[in-house]
């Protein structure tokens, strides 16, 4: 945009993934916590960083720092349960709130900071009433445009109209949260936003594309988007109708998936893609409920189903937060809710073919999978997700179709014990029992140092024939978890091709012989 930033004031919950486990789980938060998703710590307590855990490391070397660590698995659908009472007790004295992100809500700072006396006072007024009604501990940054604001919410600021350049200027460019290109500034000489700041705007959009060019933006303190959000036309907003009121999450959440679908089809056929969402919702008994959920991307028809889920989850669930006073549960059922593309933008590329061949397929696969999705419950249809691990069933997550396909585990190597591809074609969900013995006659053993004591010459599966083993390979010995000997598996693997063309994967655990996978 062509003007200054607008002035915001941004409300930021530190470590709040931890704080959302202890308001929903009962996870002391107070005690080392560690929240992790992809097995790499995304979140953690006061306590658990001074044992030395950090952002990023892996759940073993956090447990190796802090031996006591409490393990918490990473929950965007509880972290925004969760913080509704936090945007609700901001709400009842500032209009207009829009959620970054679980943990964070921002502002126009304008109406605030006339009505409660200045920008300072608004920011104490907020911070002194999220405690009291909700007991947590936030911290309010003031500055010029979303991204800035956010920073210096972080050093609890109040940056000076006008000053946001200077005030980005000394920060390492890692605060841009871009953790790839900040490596490689870093490696180029450029450490901090004004230095990178300084830089020409076409040469960065030609060494680092638009995703750099976006940064480049954010770290010269203008807006933190490059395109004017504009006001859409009132018939993009999108409404459901329910004559049997609706107050259980499951079923807000399949209406709340149809009008996404319904509403990100509205925009693509004018070209729209939309950036701020707004999520409105009359009860029965007429009150009306309302949220603005704000993107810093494109919202896809996946994401809006997200984001109304939470929202719903978070109104019907009636989560009381830590001081249990508000917001209490609706009184009654859903009737009408209402989908409102509060903020688009124009993006080339959305719209369909010229014929409308463009993704039909797969819109239509869409289609069919949510209705039976919708018959039969979420966990009916699922899509497979790869991921880490060093079994094959460890390397799969089933995931309900619609929701978030990220990998239990992160990809990337070292995985030791890990198998060699090709991967197998059929896994079994519970391992068969299977016995193997030498040319001789007598059960192959393995010894606690990996030996084999003979070659492997026949299977037996269960209470089947026996098959001859014409060839194998193994073993790859897997020692998981020891530290925790409740949870202690040690195995180690072998594949092995049959006389009548069959390949299987075996597993020895604790002097069994069992069947795994079968390969193609």
């Amino acid at each position: 945009m062509t003007g200054s930033p607008a002035r915001t004031l941004l409300l930021w919950c530190p470590d709040w993934p931890v704080l959302a486990a202890e308001i929903v789980e009962g996870v002391p938060a107070t005690g080392p916590v560690a929240v992790l998703h992809a097995n790499r710590v995304v979140a953690c307590s006061e306590r658990a960083r001074a044992e030395g855990v950090r952002r990023g490391l892996r759940k073993r070397e956090a447990q190796g720092r802090c031996p006591q660590l409490t393990v918490v698995e990473y929950d965007p659908g509880r972290d925004a349960r969760a913080f509704e009472p936090v945007v609700a007790a901001v709400e009842e004295l500032v209009a207009g709130v829009e959620v970054v992100r679980p943990g964070s809500c921002a502002v126009a700072a304008r109406g605030p900071s006339r009505y409660l006396g200045g920008e300072e006072a608004a920011a104490e007024r907020i911070i002194e009433h999220v405690a009291q009604s909700c007991l947590v501990e936030s911290q309010v940054g003031i500055a010029d445009g979303v991204f800035a604001a956010g920073l210096a919410a972080r050093a609890g600021r109040v940056v000076a109209p006008g000053g946001t350049p200077e005030f980005l200027a000394g920060l390492p460019v890692e605060a841009l949260g871009r953790s790839a290109l900040a490596d490689l500034l870093r490696r180029l000489g450029v450490r901090t936003l004004g230095d990178f700041a300084a830089l020409p705007a076409g040469d960065v959009l030609a060494r680092f594309g638009f995703d750099g060019a976006l940064a480049h933006r954010l770290a010269a303190g203008r807006d933190h988007r490059p395109l004017a959000v504009r006001q859409p036309p009132a018939d993009l907003t999108v409404t459901g109708e329910y004559d049997d009121p609706v107050d259980r999450v499951d079923a807000a959440a399949f209406a709340a998936r149809a009008l996404a679908e319904q509403l990100h089809d509205r925009l693509a056929g004018h070209g729209l893609a939309c950036t701020r969402l707004g999520i409105e919702a009359v009860t029965a008994h007429g009150q009306e409920l309302h949220r603005v959920w704000r993107h810093d991307g494109l919202l896809t028809a996946s994401a809006i189903a997200d984001r109304v889920r939470w929202q719903l989850d978070g109104w019907l669930s009636g989560s009381n937060g830590r001081a249990g006073a508000r917001p209490a549960r609706p009184s009654s059922g859903i009737i009408r809710l209402r989908l409102i593309p509060d903020g688009v933008i124009a993006q080339a590329g959305l719209q369909t073919g010229l014929w409308g061949e463009t993704g039909e397929e797969r819109e239509r696969a869409h289609r069919a999978l949510s209705r039976v999705q919708g018959i039969l419950g979420p966990e009916a249809v699922v899509t497979a997700v790869l991921g880490g691990g060093r079994s094959p069933a460890d390397q799969v997550r089933l995931v309900p179709w619609g929701d978030e396909r990220l990998p239990a585990r992160a990809d990337a190597p070292p995985w030791p014990g890990r198998l060699p591809p090709p991967a197998p074609a059929v896994v079994l969900p519970s391992p068969l029992a299977a016995t193997v013995h030498d040319a001789a006659g007598e059960p192959v053993v393995i010894s606690a140092r990996l030996a084999v004591s003979a070659a492997p010459a026949r299977l037996v599966v269960g209470a089947g024939r026996p098959a001859e083993i014409v060839g194998w390979a193994g073993p790859w010995p897997v020692d998981e978890r020891w530290w925790a000997p409740a949870e202690a598996r040690r195995r180690a693997r072998f594949q092995v091709s049959l006389a009548d063309g069959a390949a299987l994967l075996l597993a020895v655990e604790a002097g069994q012989w069992l069947v795994e996978a079968i390969y193609d």
